[in-house]
């Protein structure tokens, strides 16, 4: 190759390259990216999203649950007048105690909302109509929310029940709907031929599919018919997925009260002690600190009869040993029976039994046994639940 072909050929590339960088410095191109400034092109910048902190709680508020059921203008036992209806709920208002929905108390529970101090749900309760002609007029003056406990039985059964196109117009009008079980029976105990746990299935699970499957709404709270229930009734509803089950034992209660026994007041015309019970948070319990904290005495307690027990005897002696309950103020001892109301029965400081003989035969139902007491300035209260049953054991005496 002859001398001047070979230095031409060397030379061309970096006259190119130079020509190109003085196009580069004219503007006639665009400069090659470097290899950083191409990933920097190509890979987008990593935002990272900054958590939004969780809101902050009111875990001292306090709330009650109230319960009620037929709304006519005789007075009853479970009959509540439309009048007196009416003043209760400008007392809630007059006392500061604010009507929440039971989703929001959910929320609180779950920490993703606060509730006012002092806080009332209201709940009516097996689908009477004139929950829907009567009570709910009312409700809407005053703008609260509420919830219905429907047994599913008793749905279009005519007479004084509400029908599915009732409860329709009212969930679409932002009511909430609840289960209270398939036949509104006893859950701790299965009617007579039936076997025990099939039936029990049938009343917690079916009533909250029908519910859910009729109306297209998600059922969360169970409410056991007569507030009875025991250890096997309230797993089963935990199981079925029930968040809260409810009782009709009124108290005061705050964000750790039991879930599977919520207590509810219920309230009618003939009782009106038990609606002026549940206004009372105690003074200075604007913080959820009430005067009297109400609490349930220790499991062990030892009652007799036992808790759940059939008995035979129509004439029984109930005890009770307080030892479990603590320092007991004996001039506090109180003992209320369902039926019966406060009945005369006697404290033993020494021996810590409270004991009342029944001197009138019992008729077969069942009975409910509320004993309280103060321990250190404060309430403590303990239920328990006895049926007297002519064909029960001698030996469950």
């Amino acid at each position: 190759m002859p001398r001047r072909l070979f230095v031409l050929l060397a030379v061309l590339p970096l006259l190119v390259a130079g020509c190109k960088k003085a196009q580069e410095k004219l503007g006639l191109v665009k400069a090659s990216p470097t290899p950083a400034a191409t990933a920097s092109a190509v890979a987008p910048a990593v935002v990272k999203a900054t958590p939004t902190p969780a809101p902050a709680v009111n875990r001292n508020a306090r709330f009650i649950v109230l319960c009620y059921h037929r709304f006519e203008d005789k007075p009853k036992d479970l009959v509540t007048l439309p009048n007196d209806f009416r003043a209760q709920m400008q007392a809630l208002k007059d006392n500061g105690i604010s009507v929440i929905s039971m989703r929001d108390l959910l929320a609180w529970r779950h920490g993703e909302k606060s509730i006012p101090n002092k806080s009332a749900i209201i709940t009516l309760d097996d689908g009477w109509n004139s929950q829907y002609y009567l009570a709910w007029p009312i409700l809407k003056q005053f703008g609260y929310p509420f919830t219905l406990f429907i047994y599913t039985d008793y749905v279009e059964k005519g007479g004084k029940s509400m029908t599915w196109g009732q409860l329709e117009e009212m969930r679409d009008a932002g009511v909430d709907i609840e289960a209270h079980t398939v036949s509104h029976h006893d859950l701790r105990h299965a009617p007579r031929g039936q076997d025990y746990p099939a039936w029990l299935h049938n009343e917690v699970y079916t009533c909250k599919q029908i519910l859910e499957d009729k109306l297209g709404i998600k059922v969360f709270c169970f409410a056991f018919p007569y507030g009875f229930h025991n250890e096997v009734v309230r797993k089963t509803c935990t199981e079925a997925g029930y968040e809260f089950q409810f009782t009709v034992y009124g108290q005061h209660m705050g964000i750790d009260a039991p879930g599977d026994q919520i207590g509810r007041y219920a309230v009618d015309s003939i009782k009106p002690q038990v609606f002026k019970a549940a206004l009372d948070f105690g003074a200075g319990n604007e913080g959820g600190q009430g005067v009297e904290e109400t609490q349930l005495a220790a499991a062990s307690m030892v009652t007799e009869p036992m808790d759940n027990a059939r008995i035979k005897n129509p004439k029984p002696t109930i005890k009770a040993n307080l030892a479990t309950m603590g320092e007991v103020d004996p001039n506090s001892v109180e003992m209320r029976i369902s039926g019966f109301g406060v009945v005369p029965a006697k404290y033993d400081p020494q021996t810590k039994l409270v004991t009342y003989d029944f001197t009138q035969k019992l008729v077969p139902k069942t009975y409910t046994v509320i004993l309280s007491a103060k321990v250190k300035g404060k309430k403590v209260e303990t239920r328990w639940m006895f049926t007297v049953d002519p064909n029960a054991p001698v030996a469950a005496n």
